[in-house]
């Protein structure tokens, strides 16, 4: 127990109610014995003082721990484990002492994390070891470690039924990969209706056969709710959903810098150029012809960035959420923010007409597009107009409208000039051309999909891109001239094992490809461009894509391998990348542009930073998909029963993953529905083909199906083939045994109606074989 404080002795020698409430409030569990000491009483005193502590207790008035301690209701321990058990309107995170089972012990706020605390925060239904601390009229949690980080949770919808006389919780997982049943047994079950999408986790004591047991943490939405999707993504990946009350404070005190020590680059003709619904705008561009006699047919290239780093300070409120989130993550109806509204879509967006703080790059590249030079300013800028991409790709065709026409000769053609210049280094530079279609869903303003259209590449598009790849290199390189430490954005090149594969596949189409020279980015495009016009393209494209490595974050550079770069940090971005922060940050600090530079903590802790946004980002693309695949199995639900034109973009044994043309839409065909023959993997020719007749379904081919299920909750469809399959290839290698699905297995297994003699035991198995296989 710790050590009590003096308080004076009542005057009858045992101390009143008054001064024992005072003495039990000073800490936890409180031993009987400890307090007769504290008060110096003795014999008969003592058993009075535990009668009256009883007698408190009773009424409510004190808590009994045990029979012999007690403590002041509401009061918490100088250290204990605590269970997150809520997330507020603000995003805050409040937990409960973990001892308190019967839920009396007050919530207390999580306080945010120190910048010493190397850990992922913690979510809901985390346990946690905390240090308690009262400040005015609430408790404060200070984590000191995360007891079982990354505690399973699931997301589920709620279907309420009966077991006997007793009601009964059952929890249909939305993960279709998952193969687990589970049933509510704890948390607060009264409230729930059928059809709740909640948040669980599950608890021990499961057992082998039937549902497992679960928690239930916190109820999100109701499965009919139009938007439900991306609420499910968000908790099912446990994305951070709004921001501390101490972020949003500073943002709102956040006001806009003064000319002071910046360059004034407001009488530059800036143009933000973003797609039509952008509501932040973190980058502007302007171009014009070089006038230096020495750089004929060169161009000057400026890119203003968002000052981000003067308004998100080290180790402020700010920073520590927008670490935490790692970047914005963007959904069909909503878009979760890296920083506050007040920031994202105002000081630190470059709107037209509005003094912003930037730090701005002048890139200078000579006639063949390669760059020369860099400069890198701190300033402020106005930007002088607002486009999409759409109306400025419209003015350049010859089809301004009243805005554009105005900026077409001062600013437009000299961008696309400079485009044309820049094109040039890029061809010789030979990034890789793989291409890929995305899509957009379409919301009505309830929230229910009316279309799922594709993007449009323009011309615009690879501008911008261009512009910001080379802005992105100059960081890079400046930070290297200057020996200081960044997080890259890296991408290595593809493993041996992959481009085995390739060149496997690619056998089979009678295209050579020799495994033993190193992947080079001009011996794909020569492949991609030599095929794109043939009846291969699709798939090619598509199996290139695979041999590729995914890219992440490092402080240890080598280098960009798709876009044939040795080195490559992200610049461009820091209203939605937190690693595009550092990157200001360093600069900043290299080049002498403030006090609000990258500090030492950060530059020794990069490491870890960049682990962390790697797995913040693929965290985000993961949400980002699922939301997606749900809405488009909503939108196509009553379409089940419809046939639709699509491409195999996927081969495994259990089944065909079909891309439909028109919607881009993922399903699967499951083996089971292919009843003409038993269809085997063949992973080189990325294929399934038939043990008996040998015909094939092969990846990239252009396929008829119908729509047999779709699954809003999960964004599962399931599809069946109308076409036919192929017809055998006589050159191809029959596929190698043992790797049918289960499915085909249990084909031709007893009982499973697999093919059988006169005994009705399978083919080529005897009596004596039978025993013998028993005695085996």
């Amino acid at each position: 127990m710790s050590k009590l404080p003096l308080m004076p002795r009542s005057p009858q020698g045992l101390p009143d109610d008054d001064t024992l409430l005072e003495v039990l409030k000073t800490s936890r569990d409180v031993d009987v014995s400890a307090l007769a000491r504290h008060f110096g009483l003795k014999g008969e005193e003592r058993r009075l003082l535990r009668h009256r502590l009883k007698a408190l207790a009773e009424k409510g008035k004190i808590d009994k721990q045990s029979r012999k301690t007690f403590s002041a209701v509401g009061v918490l321990p100088e250290t204990g484990v605590a269970e997150v058990v809520e997330r507020d309107v603000d995003g805050e995170l409040w937990v409960r002492w973990g001892k308190d089972e019967a839920g009396k012990a007050p919530l207390a706020r999580l306080a945010p994390l120190k910048k010493s605390v190397a850990q992922t925060p913690p979510t809901l239904g985390d346990r946690i070891y905390v240090r308690f601390e009262k400040a005015d009229d609430e408790w404060i949690a200070h984590l000191v470690k995360i007891l079982d980080q990354g505690a399973p949770k699931l997301v589920g919808v709620v279907r309420i039924g009966k077991r006997g006389k007793i009601k009964e919780y059952r929890l249909e997982s939305v993960d279709r990969k998952s193969r687990d049943s589970f049933v509510l047994v704890a948390g607060n079950l009264d409230d729930l209706k059928d059809g709740d999408v909640v948040m669980a986790s599950p608890q021990g004591g499961t057992h082998r056969y039937g549902p497992k047991p679960a928690k239930l943490l916190e109820v999100i939405g109701q499965e009919d709710s139009p938007r439900i999707a991306s609420i499910m993504a968000i908790h099912a990946h446990g994305l951070p959903v709004g921001f501390q009350t101490s972020t949003v404070k500073e943002a709102e005190e956040a006001k806009a810098p003064d000319l002071g020590k910046r360059t004034d680059l407001r009488d530059l003709p800036f143009i933000t150029i973003d797609p039509q619904d952008a509501k932040d705008h973190d980058d502007a561009v302007y171009a014009h012809a070089d006038d230096d006699p020495a750089n004929a047919g060169g161009y000057v290239v400026w890119v203003a960035i968002a000052d981000v780093a003067h308004y998100v300070k080290s180790g402020s409120s700010l920073d520590r959420d927008a670490r935490e989130k790692g970047n914005s993550t963007y959904f069909p109806d909503r878009v979760e923010p890296m920083l506050p509204h007040v920031l994202s879509a105002g000081l630190c967006s470059l709107q037209e007409g509005e003094n912003r703080a930037t730090l701005a790059v002048r890139m200078v590249f000579d006639a063949s597009g390669k760059k020369i030079s860099h400069k890198f300013v701190r300033g402020l800028m106005r930007s002088a107009a607002k486009l999409s991409y759409e109306q400025a790709q419209s003015a350049i065709d010859g089809n301004p409208d009243d805005k554009t026409a105005p900026l077409l000769e001062p600013l437009l053609k000299p961008l696309w000039a400079a485009h044309a210049c820049l094109s040039k280094g890029r061809k010789v530079r030979q990034p890789l051309h793989i291409t890929s279609t995305e899509r957009k869903v379409q919301l009505d303003p309830e929230g229910n999909v009316i279309a799922i259209t594709p993007r449009v590449q323009l011309e615009a598009h690879s501008l911008i891109e261009e512009m910001m790849i080379q802005a992105n290199v100059s960081a890079a390189e400046t930070l290297e001239k200057h020996r200081s430490p960044l997080i890259y954005r890296v991408h290595e090149p593809p493993s041996l094992e992959k481009v085995g594969n390739l060149a496997d596949f690619l056998s089979t189409l009678g295209l050579p490809w020799n495994k033993g020279e190193p992947p080079r980015t001009d011996r794909f495009n020569k492949l991609l461009d030599a095929q794109k016009d043939g009846p291969h393209a699709d798939i090619i494209n598509e199996v290139v894509l695979r041999t590729q490595m995914q890219a992440h974050y490092s402080a240890e550079n080598a280098g960009h391998f798709g876009l044939n770069l040795d080195r490559y940090g992200h610049f461009t971005s820091p209203i939605r990348r937190y690693a595009d922060l550092t990157v200001h940050r360093a600069l900043i600090r290299a080049l002498k542009l403030g006090d609000d530079g990258l500090t030492d903590y950060e530059m020794k802790t990069l490491a870890d930073t960049a682990e962390h946004i790697t797995t913040t980002e693929r965290r985000s693309m993961q949400a980002e998909r699922e939301a997606i695949e749900r809405y488009v199995a909503s939108f196509l639900e009553d379409k089940v029963g419809a046939t639709f034109e699509g491409r195999i973009v996927g081969v495994t044994r259990f089944g065909m993953f079909v891309k439909l043309l028109e919607t881009g839409a993922d399903g699967i065909i499951p083996a089971s529905s292919l009843h003409d023959d038993y269809y085997i993997h063949d992973d080189k020719a990325h294929a399934l083909v038939g043990e008996r007749h040998h015909r094939r379904w092969r990846l990239g081919r252009t396929i008829e199906v119908e729509l047999k299920e779709a699954m809003p909750m999960t964004g599962g469809l399931v599809f069946t083939a109308l076409s036919e399959p192929e017809a055998p290839d006589p050159n191809a290698p029959r596929p190698r045994l043992g790797v049918r699905s289960r499915t085909e297995t249990l084909r031709r297994t007893p009982g499973k109606g697999g093919p059988k003699g006169k005994s009705g035991r399978p083919k080529g198995v005897t009596e004596k074989s039978k025993g013998k296989k028993k005695k085996r």
